[in-house]
């Protein structure tokens, strides 16, 4: 069911669907959940190549308020991930997606918070980050953190971390394949946009040029046209750094959502 939303906020992510369509970046596809409700995303995270994440087809949902940008969306994962920085149920603990108040005891700068001028493009480059370079220092995940931090402080000699990865790497193979989807395991493929596809050819999902020429002359359309076109957008570089931090907190309750 769609929300009832005000116009200011469906404008907006009306606006950055269509951004992450005509400038797509590499390693992730965005789709609706539901092409009526622009509130609601599905993203796909293909692992990137030359990390444990490589070979990876992680799922997630993004769901954005009401009050967008102006409040933070949510993200959670909806594969089985083990890091030291995303709770059990899924949600991903980073600054971005904190609300911007005040709070000292917290451990967080304002600015590490977010604030309207972010997007999903910066949350999306935040997260693979995030999956790269956890935050051990605030940990949503305590065993996770532990054994991430015996795992890089042997340089890897303490493969148990490393193994619990790869098996859920391994274990999205399957879903990869359900949804005809390819995932890129080299840098070559990994840096190459990804495409829409139509809806008849749904079993290649990457590597083609994302759009025609003609279709920068659809630029001027009404806004209704232009969320009938978007559907799904690629996006982004294992090798960008997004500079955020990730802060949690103990006082945590058992759905996984902070305490305020």
């Amino acid at each position: 069911m769609a929300h009832h939303a005000t116009p200011s906020s469906q404008k907006a992510l009306m606006m950055e669907l269509k951004s992450l369509q005509e400038q797509p970046v590499e390693g992730f596809r965005i789709t609706l959940v539901e092409e009526s409700d622009l509130y609601n995303w599905e993203v796909a995270i293909f692992g990137p190549p030359n990390t444990l994440y490589e070979g990876g087809y992680f799922k997630a949902h993004i769901k954005f308020p009401v009050d967008y940008p102006y409040s933070p969306p949510t993200f959670r994962f909806l594969t089985k991930m083990w890091h030291p920085n995303i709770y059990e149920n899924g949600d991903v603990c980073i600054s971005i997606l904190h609300p911007p108040v005040d709070d000292p005891q917290s451990g967080e700068l304002p600015s590490e918070r977010w604030n309207p001028t972010q997007n999903v493009r910066t949350i999306l480059l935040s997260v693979i980050s995030l999956l790269n370079e956890p935050n051990t220092f605030s940990p949503a995940n305590v065993d996770a953190s532990v054994m991430f931090r015996k795992w890089r402080d042997s340089k890897g000699k303490d493969k148990e971390y490393a193994e619990i990865i790869r098996k859920q790497v391994m274990s999205t193979v399957a879903e990869a394949e359900r949804d005809g989807v390819k995932v890129p395991t080299t840098l070559a493929e990994y840096c190459v946009q990804t495409r829409v596809p139509s809806q008849d050819s749904s079993s290649d999902l990457l590597y083609d040029d994302l759009y025609d020429d003609d279709m920068e002359e659809e630029d001027d359309e009404e806004d209704e046209s232009e969320m009938e076109s978007v559907g799904e957008a690629g996006g982004l570089s294992a090798v960008e750094e997004s500079g955020t931090s990730s802060r949690c907190y103990d006082n945590q309750d058992d759905s996984g959502n902070e305490d305020s």
